[in-house]
């Protein structure tokens, strides 16, 4: 009896090789089918917008939005993606053209190591996107799963308001 066959194609140890959209485009990845999107856009894709912090989705450092909603890539195997559009870090502005959230960060001056400010930036564009003008209580909701250790709250807090205003300030702007 045959063995039914995949529609991925398999390595004999177990790798697959599959398609993943990120920051709109197509990447050919090779990796376990159980890797975390996290490890694969790093590794594989060399993006390192997003961090690897607690790797339990508990801290946030590792936050990318998938389908324009924030989501913790150390939990989130890549296979299960597939069909999806990613957006790390890197893809949401340009060197000369910053997304207003990262100008607004920038200039609230809203990281001291940095080290969460991958999880701040794109919880904060998910947030926008989905709601343009939060309230300051949705605001720290939304961005209460992010661990800064630093202490740069309210730098955080300021840097998010500045970013609705950015926002507002340019229609058609999408986070």
């Amino acid at each position: 009896m045959m063995a039914p066959q995949s529609a991925t194609p398999v390595s004999p140890v177990g790798l697959c090789c599959y398609a993943l959209t990120v920051n709109g485009e197509a990447k050919e990845v090779t990796s376990y089918r159980d890797t975390s999107l996290l490890l694969v856009l790093r590794n594989e894709l060399h993006l390192n917008g997003p961090k690897y912090g607690c790797g339990l989705g508990e801290c946030g450092a590792c936050t990318v939005m998938i389908d324009g909603i924030a989501a913790r890539a150390c939990v989130i195997p890549a296979y299960g993606v597939r069909q999806r559009a990613i957006t790390t870090l890197e893809g949401l502005g340009q060197r000369d053209a910053l997304h207003p959230v990262q100008q607004a960060f920038i200039e609230q001056q809203a990281a001291q190591c940095g080290y969460c400010l991958n999880g701040m930036i794109m919880t904060t564009a998910a947030l926008l996107r989905a709601h343009p003008c939060p309230s300051d209580q949705h605001i720290r909701s939304a961005l209460s799963g992010n661990l800064c250790r630093c202490g740069t709250h309210q730098e955080i807090l300021c840097a998010v308001k500045r970013a609705v205003q950015l926002c507002l300030q340019q229609p058609g702007t999408q986070p």
